[in-house]
């Protein structure tokens, strides 16, 4: 087992508490004396939440950047939610609440949204938070040289943000925009200093924000430290306290082995993982020194998106072929033993306007697979069964980042790659980095790329269909076109006409074979007994700023 050692530093000094933080705080080491006393663990759990210790949490996956304004990663939004702070919260519920500010207007046709900030409010460098380090943050998101790819979809048609005042910031569109408040509930739109993000000769390894943390190192391929921020006052609206954080610091480390992550846990050298071993995954349930709390991900399913722009997936049959040859709820069951769900669309459940319909309009079905590619003209031939047309092999490459997968995902791509080969396709899976998906994929040198997308909102669905974000703009690796016209739409209509919208968009992807849905991704968190105080949002991320440790 590899030894796991923690190198915690002391936080950062801070400015000083106000009178009410002081006073929580004296009630705080009061229980922690009890427990030092020799109260047993349920007491001490009784008595209320035990200021400091470093919770350290093992990741299957690494990030590549950890500035949450320029990249989509979800490993780069669980560690920078705890950085960065948001205008607004979004509790589990999906309700919205006060955070940066206290209160916000809206118009009756959702084209202005104005808020206003509370006041009092400080980055860790010191910088004030003002409506215009707000105004600072959104232009640079919107400024094409900042390739902030995702973070601007999330804002939609905005034509300007303004700071009429100090604590006022106006958001002006050219068309209705619906869904700016969840994008700016996500750590992807947080706020941070702009005298960091003036002075930063690159932003792909740190960040300043005015969380309840202050990130003191990141490392690519080991992972990020933080520590807690003394003078912390603020936080979302659906926190369970106000205040500094409970736990000294946070370490979250990569731990791409399954093993080494759940060993780490079970013995004690770690107090949480992401990602459970599915193989062990009923093992850790019934440790009693352990618990899993899963949330479904809500937003795009864990799918292989077909390149409609080029080679044999530029035929619909062929498309069409591709994801009937797979028997999906089989495959998902086997990879992942029953933990994770089949997908049957391509959002999640959990998902606003997610139609359950969809699901009957599509399936297995080899027969049809091998009546499709027969109509397309990819006839059998030679002893493998691969299929060939005018002398060329039906191959699909499947390029995908090594970083963001899993085993478990490879093991299940392998099963769909065995699959699809009795049909007749030869699906060639091709590895890569970081760095040679965004190159692979921005010069359209792939046939199937896969990825996933959190987000109750649906619309994901534009950040992952809309042509404006083919790549190298973003994440529409299907090279959909046809969709323009309703996800545009869909972002400002009425609520009833928006669920219509995308349900004909849900049953368009599915129809016309523009991804295959594989699974419904899920966090499943690991955690010992010890961790209390875990909090969720909408996004089914666990935060950790009411969280603590019993002795």
């Amino acid at each position: 087992m590899t030894n796991l050692r923690d190198d915690a530093s002391p936080p950062a000094p801070g400015r000083p508490l106000r009178r009410p933080a002081i006073l929580g705080r004296l009630g705080m080491l009061a229980a922690a004396a009890v427990c030092l006393l020799g109260a047993a663990a349920r007491d001490c759990r009784a008595d209320g939440p035990v200021p400091g210790g470093t919770l350290t949490v093992g990741l299957a996956s690494d990030t590549a950047i950890i500035d949450p304004s320029i990249t989509g990663s979800s490993i780069t939004a669980l560690i920078t939610r705890h950085v960065v702070d948001s205008l607004v919260g979004q509790a589990e519920d999906k309700s919205f609440t006060p955070w940066l500010a206290e209160r916000w207007e809206v118009n009756a046709d959702n084209t202005v949204y104005t808020f206003h900030l509370r006041r009092g409010v400080t980055f860790s460098d010191g910088t004030r938070l003002d409506a215009e380090a707000v105004t600072f943050n959104i232009n640079r998101i919107l400024d094409p040289k900042t390739t902030s790819s995702y973070a601007k979809s999330l804002l939609g048609p905005l034509d300007t943000v303004t700071a009429p005042d100090p604590d006022t910031v106006v958001f002006r569109y050219t068309q209705p925009f619906v869904p700016l408040l969840q994008g700016l509930s996500l750590p992807y739109l947080g706020i941070q200093s702009p005298t960091y993000l003036r002075d930063a000769r690159s932003t792909t390894n740190t960040v300043v924000g005015s969380g309840p943390f202050i990130l003191e190192r990141y490392v690519k391929g080991s992972g990020s430290h933080l520590v807690r921020r003394k003078d912390y006052a603020w936080g979302p609206g659906f926190a369970a306290h106000t205040g500094p954080a409970y736990l000294d610091a946070i370490a979250f480390r990569y731990l791409p082995e399954a093993a080494v992550r759940l060993g780490a846990l079970t013995s004690g050298q770690i107090q949480a993982i992401d990602e459970v071993p599915p193989a062990n995954f009923r093992a850790v349930q019934a440790d009693p020194r352990l618990r899993v709390v899963t949330r479904e991900n809500p937003g795009v399913n864990w799918s292989l998106f077909l390149n409609t722009s080029r080679g044999p997936f530029a035929d619909i049959r062929v498309r069409q072929a591709f994801q009937s040859a797979i028997d999906i709820p089989a495959l998902v069951k086997v990879a992942f033993f029953g933990s994770l769900k089949p997908a049957d669309n391509i959002l999640g459940p959990a998902t606003l306007h997610y139609d359950p319909a969809v699901a009957r309009s599509w399936g297995f079905d080899p027969q049809r697979a091998a009546r499709l590619l027969d109509e397309a003209g990819w006839t059998r031939t030679g002893p493998e069964g691969i299929r060939t047309k005018a002398g060329a092999r039906l191959a699909i490459r499947l390029v995908y980042d090594t970083a963001f997968w899993g085993a478990d995902n490879l093991t299940l791509v392998q099963a769909v790659q065995y699959a699809v080969k009795k049909a007749g396709f030869d699906l060639q899976l091709d590895p890569v980095d970081a760095g040679g998906f965004t190159a692979r994929t921005a010069a359209n040198d792939y046939d199937s790329a896969s990825i996933y997308y959190v987000r109750p909102e649906p619309d994901i669905l534009r950040t992952v269909f809309h042509s404006a974000y083919i790549p190298p703009n973003g994440a529409n690796f299907s090279r959909v076109t046809a969709l323009d016209a309703a996800l545009t739409q869909a972002v400002g209509a009425p609520d009833a006409v928006r669920g219509g919208l995308y349900r004909q968009i849900q049953a368009e992807i599915i129809g016309s074979a523009y991804a295959v849905p594989l699974y419904v991704p899920a966090f499943q968190l690991g955690a010992s007994k010890r961790l209390n105080g875990i909090s969720w949002t909408a996004n089914a991320k666990p935060s950790f700023y009411d969280a603590w440790l019993a002795p």
